[in-house]
């Protein structure tokens, strides 16, 4: 090996070791945000876009995740920058799910861009290839929006209600089939008033619950909405429920965070803003009770932490995983807040992450006796089915009983020559076929991204 040779390859080693010394001393950390995306795919939280406080479009470009596999306290996250293979616009106020053939893409909708920068109206992200594309849709021509939350459903429907369109709040449903890549446009029959930055939650195979939210007819004459009432899209059906509740009441409130309870039968709200103001701690934590449509604020213990607007929140395991937002000092508060949901007595602030089996919420309808829910025609469809056929089987099988037996008598009347007496006859006894019963256990809820921008 030549002299020169040699020095390149030192040099080439020395330099490697500096990238690697200099990423150890100096990590990445993400700059505090609001208006942001926050997805979950596998083991990884994914986060992109925003706002920074200070008003610069750094935050609108980066990239990044953390692990959320093993156990880790929000005082010293290990964050991994995916900025430099970002081809996405900087921009804020999208909305992100996981869909696609495998469900391990990520998809994001809409939002707005910075500095009239150009955006498609979507976007994937490949998690296995780490790849970004742009996806070509057919269907029905459908709008770009903004401030509104992403629902994604077990067949990889992305549902979009609400949201502003060019300024403009509007209150239509949008929904992206994201394994056949087609637009089509849900219907705004009975669909709650126009609103941006609402809370959203999926709550079951065929149910989305929309809350709270924002209205302007222009920049100076906006109102948070009430919370008194919640409204289903019945996904399947088509169609809106209205319902009205009951007990204590949050405050009118926009850019809150919204999640499922573990129990699937409760609904968790957290932080927001009312009349452009921050919510006092007492003012940020509520649950609302599914079964009888009551508000409560639930016994917590732990450090109490400030509220936050315009942030997001997931629910992993037993926690609901809370990240960034505007109105909190990050010298005080941490960018990532857990709340430990798994008792519904008291749930806990804390700063450790501990993973644990996800509890399967079971599914929630609006109510049981519900006349427009779909599902009570497909169960009595199916029982109907069911007595059919076995009435059938047990018709069939007492003819089959009968002919034999009709058959065995005339044998017995006319026995062959030598053969025995008809008393030496063996008659097994004709097996009826029994129904099969299945038992359905609770079908898995995916973890959904449950807060808005």
């Amino acid at each position: 090996m030549s002299k020169t040779k040699t020095i390149y390859i030192i040099l080439w080693l020395l330099i490697q070791l500096l990238i690697e010394v200099n990423s150890q001393t100096n990590p990445f950390i993400p700059i505090q945000r609001y208006g942001h995306t926050a997805t979950i795919i596998d083991s990884k939280i994914y986060f992109l876009g925003g706002r920074d406080v200070v008003d610069t479009d750094r935050s609108g470009r980066e990239f990044f995740y953390f692990e959320v596999s093993g156990p880790f306290n929000t005082q010293n996250i290990l964050w991994h920058d995916l900025t430099n293979i970002n081809t996405v616009p900087a921009h804020l106020s999208a909305a992100s799910v996981k869909g696609g053939i495998n469900n391990k893409n990520l998809f994001l909708y809409g939002g707005v861009e910075y500095y009239k920068a150009t955006m498609s109206l979507v976007y994937t992200f490949d998690t296995l290839s780490n790849s970004w594309s742009i996806p070509k849709i057919t269907g029905d021509n459908v709008i770009r929006k903004d401030n509104l939350k992403g629902i994604v459903d077990d067949k990889g429907k992305l549902y979009l209600f609400g949201g502003r369109y060019n300024g403009t709040i509007l209150n239509d449903m949008l929904i992206l089939d994201t394994i056949s890549l087609t637009w089509k446009i849900g219907s705004s029959i009975n669909a709650p008033s126009p609103r941006d930055v609402y809370g959203a939650v999926y709550i079951s195979k065929q149910f989305i619950v929309y809350l709270g939210g924002y209205y302007a007819t222009s920049y100076i004459d906006g109102v948070s909405l009430s919370l008194k009432e919640i409204y289903y899209y019945d996904m399947i059906g088509n169609l809106w429920l209205t319902r009205v509740t009951t007990g204590t009441i949050p405050s009118d409130r926009d850019s809150f965070s919204a999640v499922l309870g573990l129990d699937g039968q409760q609904v968790i709200i957290f932080g927001g803003t009312n009349a452009l103001n921050n919510l006092k701690p007492q003012d940020t934590l509520y649950v609302l009770n599914l079964l009888n449509y009551e508000w409560s604020i639930p016994k917590v213990s732990g450090l109490i932490p400030g509220s936050r607007y315009w942030h997001e929140a997931n629910v992993i395991g037993r926690y609901m995983v809370i990240s960034f937002g505007f109105g909190y000092d990050s010298n005080v508060d941490n960018d990532i807040l857990l709340l430990d949901i798994s008792n519904n007595e008291e749930y806990i602030w804390t700063n450790n992450f501990d993973p644990n089996d996800t509890i399967v919420p079971p599914p929630v309808s609006p109510n049981n006796d519900s006349p427009t829910s779909t599902s009570i025609p497909v169960m009595i469809g199916i029982s109907v089915g069911t007595c059919v056929v076995v009435i059938s089987l047990l018709f069939g099988g007492f003819y089959l009983y009968k002919w034999r037996k009709t058959k065995t008598e005339n044998m017995r009347a006319l026995p062959t020559p030598g053969s025995a007496s008809d008393n030496n006859f063996n008659h097994g006894a004709l097996a009826i076929p029994t129904r099969t019963v299945y038992n359905y256990g609770q079908e898995a809820i995916p973890t959904h991204e449950n807060s808005y921008y």
